[in-house]
């Protein structure tokens, strides 16, 4: 690739890097042309980005952006996958696709960078089961709202005895 071609690259990986809220380094190395295009696909349904990078250029993309933590896994066939919106989107859709396609073990997770946090392979990994984010919203707010109904369901008792009690004097006055 002719240098200023290289220069143009670099720069759009740096972007993407930068603008990233999550970015998992996959080796897909022993899938298809249809397995990676079905893979890609996934990922744009989940609005991440699948990048298949040359190492070098994504090596200057990471020390260009200041995540030289990220250049040890850049070996061997590599390609990003950039989240943009949830920064654990990227994992859901690998071990989704891993369930599909069991016998293949592809693509395998080598690192990844998660809302600035470098994370191991393992690490990477554990994050499959966080609910997305609107999820862990909801959650939050059902765990809010428990105790809150719980309180208006007793108030609503009290009251509700207050007015029989007031009924039934009023009855009584009334006979």
């Amino acid at each position: 690739m002719p240098q200023p071609e290289k220069i143009k690259k670099v720069e759009e990986i740096s972007e993407s890097l930068k603008q990233a809220k999550g970015v998992f380094l996959t080796d897909f190395s022993g899938l298809s042309v249809e397995e990676i295009t079905k893979l890609r696909q996934d990922f744009r349904k989940a609005d991440v980005s699948y990048l298949v990078v040359k190492n070098t250029l994504a090596i200057r993309s990471c020390q260009e952006v200041g995540l030289n933590e990220m250049v040890q896994y850049l070996n061997g066939p590599t390609a990003l996958a950039l989240a943009q919106a949830d920064p654990v989107a990227p994992i859901r859709v690998i071990f989704d696709f891993l369930k599909q396609h069991k016998e293949k073990g592809k693509p395998e997770i080598k690192g990844a960078v998660v809302e600035g946090q470098m994370l191991t392979a393992q690490e990477a990994e554990a994050m499959k089961n966080i609910p997305p984010r609107e999820v862990l919203v909801a959650q939050v707010v059902g765990g809010i709202a428990a105790p809150l109904s719980g309180l208006v369901g007793g108030l609503q008792g009290v009251i509700r005895n207050f007015v029989y009690a007031v009924n039934a004097v009023r009855q009584k006055k009334e006979s």
